[in-house]
């Protein structure tokens, strides 16, 4: 109900369709065309190319003149719809991306009819994103004075953990002096396995690439502690200053899980900052058959993770988890008199979500999450991640039981690596036919110095059928590779 004191403007906004009634129809149309793309996804091609033509329907100048929206809509319906990465359908199993889910999706239409702005000041949606922070200190274990906010992805959650490591090392003098007036090198250390954003990280925060350690991995991919600790020392002697060390919960291309406890102990005695990248695997922790690899998740000064991997949300909904939220709050914080804090009306609120991050301008991505966390509850979340493992499982044993292929690397989470006992020309060339075929999609990797076939079982919506579809195709494109070369 508007209040009382509200004024129905005399006509809409220049912006705003003349007949609401007709334009409600439409939107209920296209609302109806996303349910059914979503419940009969089975029914497509998981990707097929773009034709040449389609993307030149899109190289023209940009429209001076209104368009219909159900004209823009049957546009959006023939030359885009069906040219999407792929990553609802079943069949996509290609690096790691999330399935979506319908509750998630509706959650995104509300949120951009609200079109509200989370950079600050005092409203309900904040108090969402306010919400699911706790909720996930809760789960992972951290205090309840524990920070969070939603940014685009890992990778920028991981960027920022850094900014927070350094200045925790440095002090808060960094951000006016800088690197160069401290006069210390920094040193970070992370296994061979860690994703490339780790290194992208220390690039962007000034400290230097070469200024992250690679520390060597054991046979499971995993951090070698030993190796860490004579880096550390190593560094220790040379003058420099060991500030942070990142662990994997989910490696990119194995699914590994370093040491957590292990890493958390070393970083105790070291006084490292202690942060985990588990961009997909941290949300292990709803799955109870997960939740024990993940030991010493919950000693971490910081974890990264995207609720849009495991977690199903609709892209993108990437989080960054900070068990010292006032650490956090201190590497940010940069009130200026445009964005004055009140006690009262729409400026109250402090501390705003910028305080906690470079973002003034941020979208409603907990709405999303929040709708996806409470229609499905997180046993049902836990239930969909141990399936996907199950299902990696399933196809690891179809693999063994395949003389024409051959497993990489085991299945410790949901990634199965293998190949067609062929050179790596002819796995290359499986992967693109399975792309072009609209069975599945994979993706590759180096495993050993050979090119694998990296299936990443991550969508909710894979079952059994799936992988086998899979395995039966890559034979089958893998035997007509032999006989044509």
């Amino acid at each position: 109900m508007a209040p009382k004191n509200s004024r129905r403007p005399p006509r809409p906004g220049p912006l705003d369709p003349e007949d609401w009634s007709a334009f409600r129809a439409q939107g209920h149309r296209m609302l109806d065309d996303m349910i059914d793309y979503m419940a009969g996804i089975r029914d497509r091609p998981v990707w097929q190319p773009i034709p040449e033509e389609t993307r030149r329907s899109l190289r023209v100048p940009p429209p001076q003149q209104p368009q219909d929206l159900s004209t823009v809509h049957a546009e959006f319906m023939e030359s885009i719809l069906p040219y999407a990465t792929g990553n609802t359908h079943p069949g996509f199993m290609g690096w790691v991306h999330g399935g979506g889910n319908p509750a998630g999706m509706l959650g995104e239409m509300l949120a951009a009819g609200l079109n509200a702005n989370l950079g600050g000041r005092d409203h309900m949606p904040i108090e969402v994103e306010r919400q699911i922070a706790r909720w996930m200190a809760a789960l992972m274990g951290f205090p309840e004075t524990a920070s969070g906010l939603f940014v685009t992805g890992t990778s920028m959650a991981n960027f920022l953990a850094v900014l927070i490591a350094r200045g925790q090392a440095l002090g808060a003098g960094v951000r006016r002096g800088g690197l160069l007036k401290k006069g210390t090198r920094l040193t970070a250390y992370t296994s061979e396995a860690a994703h490339g954003c780790i290194a992208q990280a220390l690039d962007m925060s000034g400290i230097g690439i070469e200024n992250l350690s690679i520390v060597a991995m054991d046979e499971m991919q995993r951090i070698r502690l030993d190796a860490l600790e004579k880096a550390i020392a190593k560094d220790r002697a040379e003058g420099a200053l060991p500030f942070l060390v990142v662990g994997t919960a989910g490696s990119v291309d194995v699914g590994a899980i370093d040491d957590l406890s292990g890493l958390a102990d070393i970083a105790s005695r070291e006084k490292l900052w202690f942060h985990v990248d588990g961009a997909f695997g941290a949300l292990g922790v709803l799955a109870p058959a997960v939740k024990p690899k993940l030991k010493g998740l919950e000693r971490a000064q910081s974890i990264a993770f995207d609720f849009h991997k495991w977690g199903q949300v609709p892209y993108d909904a990437g989080f960054l988890l900070v068990r010292d939220g006032e650490t956090h709050r201190a590497t940010f914080a940069a009130p200026e008199a445009y964005l004055r804090r009140e006690t009262r009306g729409l400026a109250a609120g402090s501390p705003w979500p910028c305080d906690f991050g470079p973002d003034l301008s941020r979208g409603f991505r907990a709405l999303k999450t929040w709708f996806t966390l409470k229609v499905n509850g997180t046993d049902r979340l836990g239930e969909a991640i141990e399936r996907t493992c199950a299902v990696a499982r399933h196809l690891e044993a179809r693999v063994r039981s395949e003389a024409a292929l051959e497993l990489l690397a085991p299945a410790q989470l949901n990634i199965v690596c293998f190949r067609y006992r062929a050179s790596d020309e002819a796995n290359a060339g499986i992967v693109a036919d399975l792309h072009e075929s609209g069975i599945a999609a994979p993706s590759t990797t180096t495993i050993g110095g050979r090119l694998a076939i990296r299936a990443a079982v991550v969508n909710h919506r894979t079952d059994f059928a799936d992988v086998d579809a899979l395995v039966e195709a890559a034979i089958r494109f893998g035997k007509a590779f032999e006989e044509t070369s």
